[in-house]
């Protein structure tokens, strides 16, 4: 039986380029990651080059930073100061933007006839505006119920009176002629009585309750001699007070606008702005139900 040859297995020569051709790939891949990790912003390289370009040629540009990225302008008007100098205050009626005489501008404007027949005073200050009307006008004699024609009055004072921030109370005044009945047994009553419908009315018109407070003086703020007629008919009065904030209004009702002056200390107070007032919940109940001062 005829042994079988064994047939000798050839070398493969070629085995070394199967390494070879991993290793150009795995080179190729490394230079092409090199490649992309070394790509110039050029942007950024020509800020760069003209600042050490500058920093080299100019002395005043080597004081200062090199800007990189985009540079923002900055502000060519000058800071203001928070609060302005007692002494330098210019806050008052005259200012333009002032909410002062903004009020004072659109009250004159939207009664030029009550004031040409004086039935209304607008008058003010740097501190404050005072908006008179003669409680004729307001009220019945001896009575705090508000007449139809003060409806239709307080309902244009508070759209004008809305929109602002500053702090507002209602001054009541009466003659010295003595009332006695069970309502209303003095001046007092009646006085405190008439503030508060006008505080009620503006705020069932929409101005935040929390700006508003009534007082009355009855009859010892007098502007007129209570000896005659129309002495009584001037001081028979409700007075509208807008203060340009909380210190001054303590202030006034403290006094009384009656004589009031813009003193050194007023003027002090009055160096702020007004303050946002601080809106507390009010119950549905509440604001619909109506004034014990207008119903009677």
């Amino acid at each position: 039986m005829a042994r079988r040859r064994h047939q000798e297995e050839h070398v493969n020569h070629e085995r070394w380029l199967v390494s070879y051709a991993d290793f150009i790939t795995l080179l190729f891949a490394f230079f092409v990651v090199m490649y992309s990790i070394s790509s110039i912003n050029e942007g950024k390289y020509k800020v760069i080059s003209e600042a050490l370009i500058g920093v080299f040629t100019d002395s005043d540009r080597s004081l200062k930073p090199i800007p990189i990225g985009d540079e923002r302008p900055k502000t060519v008007t000058p800071a203001k100061p928070l609060v302005k100098d007692s002494d330098q205050v210019d806050a008052g009626v005259s200012g333009a933007s002032d909410p002062l005489k903004s009020i004072a501008d659109d009250i004159s404007a939207a009664f030029g006839d009550l004031i040409s027949s004086n039935q209304m005073t607008v008058r003010g200050n740097e501190l404050w505006v005072e908006i008179e009307l003669n409680s004729s006008l307001l009220f019945g004699s001896g009575d705090a119920m508000p007449s139809d024609i003060a409806f239709n009055i307080i309902d244009k004072v508070a759209a004008i009176l809305k929109p602002f921030d500053n702090p507002i109370h209602v001054e009541g005044f009466t003659d010295d002629q003595p009332i006695r009945t069970a309502q209303y047994p003095t001046n007092w009553e009646l006085s405190s009585a008439r503030s508060a419908s006008i505080v009620r009315m503006l705020a069932m018109q929409g101005v935040n309750p929390g700006r508003l407070a009534s007082v009355g003086y009855g009859e010892f703020q007098p502007v007129a001699n209570n000896a005659t007629a129309e002495g009584r008919a001037r001081n028979r009065r409700v007075v509208l007070v807008v203060s340009r904030n909380l210190d001054v209004r303590r202030s006034l009702t403290g006094t009384g606008t009656a004589h009031a002056q813009p003193d050194a200390a007023l003027k002090r107070a009055g160096t702020q702005t007004a303050p946002t007032p601080v809106k507390s919940p009010v119950r549905e109940n509440a604001v619909n139900s109506p004034s014990p001062a207008l119903t009677r």
